[in-house]
Parts: structure tokens; sequence; C-alpha cells
């Protein structure tokens, strides 16, 4: 790694390293959505994974869960879920007289919402205080989460039949929206003469704890952006703002959002600073399930011609 890498412990870039490579063997031929999961994770956000069925959704979960060493729970969304099956629930004790919180599974480090949108909007709305402060609320009562908190939900855009696609406020807590897509030829020969991927998976080891997310996230906060950077972060937020094709453009949360992916993005590339491919690389994982497009107009179509339209400053 270059010198002006913000990781000065070297022992820790050399896990993280390792951390990348252990996943990128997993989901084979996915280096680039390997990277974003981590830049999110690293940089403190959530990540919602959209693609069609069997593409390594859940298992980019699992191998992100057991290479961070992350204590992990799975709820499968449908639409008899209650938020009481997601948050949990007080009950009352007999014999003290008192009632007693039971945690649910959103009590863990990484939660896997699966099929996210086959649950209704009112269990939907049990994530939103949870992945926008870290706490959650019942009968009065607040209940911090455990720190770090994770959530990698999936949905599938294809089966739209019985599903309740999520509203705005709810797409707006995830940091980053991706796609894995199908693997190329290569890596999809890879993964049909190799190992089996349950068994790859139990072999996992965990290369990065707790403490070292804390350290990367330091280290991700602390990289320098340039003032002709934010112009350029500015602009990008402006041009969704007035856009003809956009209703509702781009949030300043979304440009917070923006400026950490485009850190943590830096400083797992090994720099102290951000430069305008950073932002270039985050911007439409970040933006494109943010934006409120006109009728018949695609979100992430948009953001590819806002980024293409933005001249760097």
């Amino acid at each position: 790694m270059s010198a002006t890498t913000p990781l000065n412990d070297e022992m820790l870039r050399h896990r993280l390293d390792g951390a990348l490579a252990q996943v990128n063997g997993v989901l084979l031929g996915k280096p680039r959505q390997v990277k974003l999961a981590f830049t999110c994770l690293i940089a403190g956000g959530h990540l919602l994974l959209e693609d069609v069925p069997g593409v390594g959704k859940t298992t980019l979960a699992h191998a992100l869960a057991a290479t961070f060493d992350l204590e992990f729970q799975r709820i499968q969304f449908t639409s008899d879920l209650l938020p009481s099956d997601i948050i949990g629930v007080s009950v009352y004790e007999r014999e003290t007289g008192q009632f007693r919180f039971h945690p649910g599974p959103i009590f863990t480090s990484l939660l896997l919402a699966d099929e996210i949108n086959r649950a209704t909007p009112k269990s939907q709305s049990a994530l939103l205080e949870a992945m926008a402060e870290g706490q959650t609320t019942v009968d009065g009562v607040t209940h911090e989460l455990p720190r770090p908190f994770f959530v990698v939900a999936t949905q599938n855009p294809l089966d739209l039949a019985g599903t309740f696609p999520l509203p705005d406020s709810q797409l707006d807590r995830f940091m980053l929206r991706l796609s894995l897509d199908y693997p190329d030829p290569a890596a999809e020969r890879a993964l049909l003469i190799g190992e089996d991927r349950r068994e790859l998976m139990a072999s996992l080891k965990p290369r990065l704890d707790v403490a070292a997310i804390g350290q990367l996230h330091a280290a991700a906060q602390a990289v320098k952006v340039s003032s002709s950077l934010l112009d350029y972060l500015q602009a990008l937020l402006t041009a969704s703002r007035k856009h003809n094709e956009v209703r509702v453009g781009l949030s300043p949360r979304a440009g917070l959002a923006l400026l950490a992916a485009s850190r943590a993005w830096a400083m797992i590339s090994g720099r102290d600073y951000v430069i305008p491919e950073d932002v270039q690389t985050v911007f439409v994982p970040t933006a494109a399930h943010r934006l409120v497009p006109g009728r018949g107009s695609h979100r992430e179509a948009i953001a590819r011609a806002i980024l293409a339209e933005t001249a760097v400053p």
C-alpha cells in the first residue's frame, strides 16, 4: 500500500485485505460488489441487495458475518410477520408481578432481513428507528441495539405478487443498494466445479472483529476531503434536485451518506484522501434508490445521467 494510507497499522491492513479475499473466495466474480459491501459496513450504513433469487445475496450476508465475527440473525419476512416478531415483546411474569422484555432477533450485530418487501408496511416500519438511531422503543422504554448494528436486506425486483414496495422513508435508511447480477462465464464455471457452498461457508474464519471495525470506521472518517471535492459532491446533490425527470431529489442525509461511502471506499483503496473517482464509484449505489422519479423513469438510469452530466470542478 502507498505511504498515504490512513491505516498506519499494517497488521490491520493485512487483516482487511485477507477479509476481502475471503469473501471474494465465496462470492465469485463480484469484487466490486464485495468491496462496496465492505464500504457500507465500515461507513456505518445499511445494505439493500436487490436481485433475482440464487445469485448470492444471502451468501454475501453470511460471509460478511463470519468474516467480521459478528453475531448473526436472519428474519424471513412474510405477509403475516408482526413488528413484535422483529423487535420483541414484553411478557407478564406472574412470579414477579412485572412485565419483562424478551428481545427479538433485531438484537444482533448483523441482521439479514430476507425478502423485506414481502412484509406489510407495519412490519417494515419496525426497522425504521433501529436503522436510523441504533435503538428500538417498546412500551415507552428505549432499548439500545448492539454496536455495530448492520442490516443487510434482500428483495426480488421481479416477483411483485404479494409484495409491499418499500416506502421512500425506508429506502432512505439504506446507505447503498446493490445488484449482484449473474456471474460471468469464468466465475460460473469455477462455481460449478468448485467446493460446495455450504461446506465453504462452514470453513470461513473470522478475519476481523468488532474492535477492528471500530478502527476501520475511525480511519475512514479521518480520510481528507478537499473543498473542490465537496463542491463536486454538492453539485451532484443540486443536479438531482433540478433534474427534469426527478420529483424529489437527494436530501442532505443522502449527501452525508455519499460522503461517508466515498471516504470508506478511498480508505479501503489505500488512500487518505477522496478523489472524484471515489464519489463516482459510490454515487449510483448511494443515490439511485433515494431518487423519486417521474412516471416512466428508472431510478438507476437517472442517477447515471446525473453523474454523466455533472462536471468535475
